[in-house]
């Protein structure tokens, strides 16, 4: 249906397979026509209310919503407001199916934030029509708009994504008591390798490890950011404490395995990683604690980043 192939996949994980589409509907049979036309092409998701949709848009959101009108309870255009309302689903493309279309209704439905109306019953080559112009769009700006958060050396995002993105993942780790762990990590003796190998191999040095980093993560989910300088930071969703420890024990040897020559360096012969571990719920030998919030969160990554420089770098630390 849509051939959204980019050099910048990471970026948008719209892309990364079938695009995702929530219908919402509280008549079955209107959802199952309308994954009949698309269920070959798209991931169908389905919700039978409008309370069901916001939470499905907020935990898992899709690249465009079908969403009826007339429903009990909460009706499409209070649906559409609300997630219009919130930055974290506002920039989902509604479009409007309904067997009660008129001049008034569609108006307000445009106003209310939707891209577009579909009458019922839907005639299946233009509602497939319709759908695939609002993805291309939505792809489209996508790409342009998270362009602005890409580090423009080596191709991750950049700081400013990452504050965003870890209020985000807090917020929504807060809501389901769910895992969410931070990995900060620093490049050892940085500064020796570019007074030694010049800023341009610097530059290399950083592009080879920043790759690498974002090849090792697992999960779509998952995300690594350049932090600033020669640092770098993984935030990992879902992911509790001791995952977390195996899984920046794993990105120590991933960047070993380089075996980028660093001849100033006094860890090795090779360039290495220090990192620091935190998490938002950690069990230890003094109980469980909890951060009360992202800065707390990264405060606590630093302070065991520095840690594990203190005692010799080239490891990873978690207390």
């Amino acid at each position: 249906m849509i051939d959204p192939s980019d050099p910048h996949d990471t970026l948008l994980n719209a892309v990364k397979g079938r695009p995702k589409l929530l219908v919402v509907d509280d008549q079955p049979i209107n959802i199952q026509v309308i994954h009949q036309i698309f269920s070959a092409d798209c991931q169908v998701f389905m919700a039978t209310s409008g309370a069901q949709a916001l939470t499905i848009c907020k935990d898992n959101p899709p690249d465009l919503v079908l969403l009826d009108v007339v429903m009990p309870g909460m009706d499409g255009f209070e649906v559409c407001a609300k997630l219009q309302a919130d930055e974290t689903t506002r920039n989902i493309p509604v479009i409007f199916v309904t067997a009660h279309a008129d001049a008034s209704q569609e108006t307000l439905g445009l106003a209310t934030g939707a891209v577009d109306f579909i009458s019922k019953p839907v005639n299946p080559a233009v509602v497939r029509a319709r759908v695939k112009t609002h993805l291309t769009l939505k792809f489209q700006s996508d790409l342009l708009r998270q362009l602005v958060f890409l580090d423009g050396l080596t191709g991750v995002f950049n700081r400013r994504y990452f504050d965003q993105q870890l209020a985000k993942e807090w917020a929504r780790a807060t809501r389901n008591e769910s895992a969410l762990s931070v990995i900060l990590v620093d490049v050892d003796f940085f500064k020796h390798f570019n007074d030694l190998y010049g800023h341009q191999c610097g530059d290399d040095c950083l592009k080879s490890i920043a790759l690498a980093l974002k090849t090792a993560l697992r999960r779509p989910a998952d995300l690594v950011a350049r932090y600033g300088g020669e640092e770098f930071v993984c935030v990992l969703p879902d992911t509790p404490f001791n995952e977390a420890i195996v899984f920046a024990n794993h990105l120590k040897a991933v960047i070993r395995t380089l075996e980028l020559p660093h001849a100033d360096s006094k860890v090795g012969p090779f360039v290495t990683i220090s990192l620091g571990v935190a998490s938002r719920v950690e069990s230890g030998d003094s109980g469980v604690t909890t951060a009360s919030d992202p800065t707390e969160l990264v405060s606590l990554a630093d302070a065991r980043l520095y840690r594990a420089k203190s005692r010799g770098r080239g490891q990873a630390c978690s207390d």
